[in-house]
């Protein structure tokens, strides 16, 4: 089994810091705003040959009993199970607080090893405040600067010698396809995310922007492995300020170029605006192939169900391709038949054509039509071959490209998806003008 480490303190006392410090990466938000980390946040790191996971949690409160701050709690609670060792961080520049005390005492009940983090100790005047935190029971601290990475080889040592040398995070999980949640806050998607992974792994609280962050979680069902990509809901762009949602939004950005597969999450009750429109367009332009999900279905009448499908067809008429299911996240209806697709969808986007296979179907689409005339000229489409895949690319050579008409571009890849059985994903089309690339002695013209 793969190695879990859980990072554990108060809010702003630099946990994603020291997440993006041990998986080198910054998938962590991290800004100096307490509360930030709401949900179990996954990542992957390595030390001394060592490959382990690394949970980011939000700040913890254990004593609070309701809301928004009782809902991470859980989370915390969570991931504490979850977890091999506790790194349990305090803060240096703040000094020692009645709540690092709660926290150490509910810790010290979950029977996990528990290692004493003292971060930000590059902080002017950090090191008087040190012996304060010998009182919280816990042995001799570790001291360390998340943000400079000062110290934090001696810890890793310390927790390493303690957790037995396993086998690390299987590699099948890195083959599954990756599945990105999309859609406007409040819709459902982390509801949906619970339903899918078949436990309460992401923070689900009615309040709109909840998931501020893009939660990465590795998962198998049915033997078959997937990674689990929990976006933060995007507001419009008018609403997006600097700071904290504008990070949010790049975070979404981010997961829709790292993801295999888009759910598009629309609530049936609410109906489909503008801005849905606007992120179907973003994971078009990357090419990633989309899934729409209607959720809330359940208990709506036959004439409003009517409805939504109407809208859907007039506002998302550019993704027709798209397969569409009707579910309830909360009940869970309808939920396990979206595997089916995404599986489709994932191994149709690594297809790879032969180049032979590509031009024999040209030339089957070509006859049943052909491009139009421009300026007494017909247009010529010569030679196709694969350009790449995840999206599927196909490359065009011929004469007068840069002139065939937007219509016909569009029948190209109709046709083609029909014909090549790629039916539910987007394809890319490249048109090139100019000689044909597999031709050893090509043409040239007189000088």
């Amino acid at each position: 089994m793969t190695a879990v480490i859980a990072l554990v303190g108060r809010p702003n006392v630099g946990k994603s810091t020291f997440f993006n410090r041990l998986t080198r990466t910054r998938e962590a938000l991290v800004a100096d705003f307490p509360g930030l980390t709401r949900d179990r946040h996954y990542g992957t790191a390595q030390f001394e040959g060592r490959r382990f996971l690394v949970i980011d949690t939000g700040g913890f409160e254990p004593e609070q009993r309701e809301g928004l701050i009782a809902a991470m709690a859980i989370q915390t609670r969570l991931a504490i199970q979850e977890a091999d060792a506790i790194c349990f961080l305090v803060d240096a520049k703040e000094g020692f607080s009645a709540q690092d005390e709660e926290i150490a005492s509910e810790l010290r009940r979950g029977g996990k090893p528990i290692y004493l983090v003292v971060n930000k100790m590059d902080a002017k005047g950090a090191v008087s405040e040190l012996p304060e935190f010998h009182r919280l029971g816990l042995g001799m601290p570790y001291t360390i600067s998340a943000a400079h990475g000062h110290g934090v080889e001696t810890l890793l040592e310390a927790v390493f010698s303690d957790i037995p040398n396993e086998e690390i995070i299987p590699e099948d999980v890195a083959k599954g396809p990756r599945i990105a949640m999309l859609g406007r806050p409040n819709v459902g998607k982390s509801t949906l995310a619970n339903a899918m992974l078949g436990e309460k792994r992401v923070l689900v609280f009615d309040e709109p922007g909840t998931t501020r962050d893009s939660i990465r979680i590795p998962y198998e069902r049915e033997g078959k492995p997937y990674v689990m990509i929990d976006t933060a809901g995007m507001r419009r762009r008018a609403r997006v300020g600097e700071g904290l949602e504008k990070l949010s939004v790049l975070k979404t950005l981010g997961a829709l170029r790292e993801a295999d597969v888009v759910l598009l999450v629309l609530d049936a009750r609410v109906g489909i605006a503008e801005q849905d429109s606007h992120l179907v367009g973003v994971a078009v332009e990357l090419g990633r192939p989309i899934i729409v999900v209607i959720n809330k279905w359940d208990g709506m009448s036959p004439h409003d169900r009517k409805a939504v499908k109407e809208e859907l067809e007039r506002r998302l008429s550019f993704i027709q391709y798209a397969p569409v299911y009707t579910i309830s996240a909360l009940h869970g209806t309808g939920v396990g038949d979206l595997y089916k697709s995404i599986d489709r969808l994932w191994e149709n986007s690594r297809k790879h054509f032969s180049t032979g296979e590509l031009n024999r179907a040209l030339a089957e689409i070509i006859e049943t039509h052909q491009p139009p005339m421009v300026g007494g000229r017909r247009i010529k489409l010569r030679y196709c071959h694969q350009g790449g895949e995840n999206p599927v690319t196909l490359v065009f050579h011929g004469n007068q490209l840069t002139r065939l008409p937007g219509s016909y571009k569009r029948y190209l890849e109709s046709a083609f998806r029909k014909t090549l059985g790629l039916d539910a994903i987007p394809l890319r089309l490249i048109f090139r003008q100019g000689e044909n690339p597999y031709d050893p002695q090509p043409k040239r013209g007189k000088h």
